[in-house]
């Protein structure tokens, strides 16, 4: 039995000389690698399907800016929480009903980014 003695500062044999490491595998060990390889891609694979699902369904909310109350704002747009949730009701309290969805910008904490993000699950009517 051939037992590899590890030296601190130097590779094992096997690592210094790239042909006596790939004359190493075995056919096992290849198979071995290979199904670790798709059993990785395979779930990687069911990851991103689940976040693609969760990032559809999200997409599918669509929010009333004109009518819902400060609670609902908050739990359904992203990066809006209670307080600029309230701040958009006081603001449409104030001045009416929404008209564009670039009014938006008018309230305070509301910008740019948070706009976009949120553009495609807002509506007026």
């Amino acid at each position: 039995m051939n037992t590899t003695q590890l030296v601190p500062g130097r590779a094992p044999r096997l690592a210094r000389n790239p042909r006596t490491l790939f004359a190493a595998l075995t056919p096992r060990t290849v198979g071995a690698i290979a199904a670790l390889l798709l059993a990785v891609t395979l779930a990687l694979g069911a990851a991103v399907a689940q976040a693609e699902d969760a990032t559809g369904a999200d997409a599918a909310v669509v929010v009333n800016i004109n009518t819902e109350d400060a609670q609902a704002l908050a739990e359904k747009l992203s990066g809006v929480g209670v307080t600029r949730a309230e701040e958009i009701v006081r603001y449409r309290e104030h001045y009416g009903p929404f008209s564009t969805l670039d009014e938006l910008l008018d309230v305070k904490g509301i910008g740019q980014a948070t706009l976009e993000a949120n553009r495609q699950r807002i509506t007026l009517e």
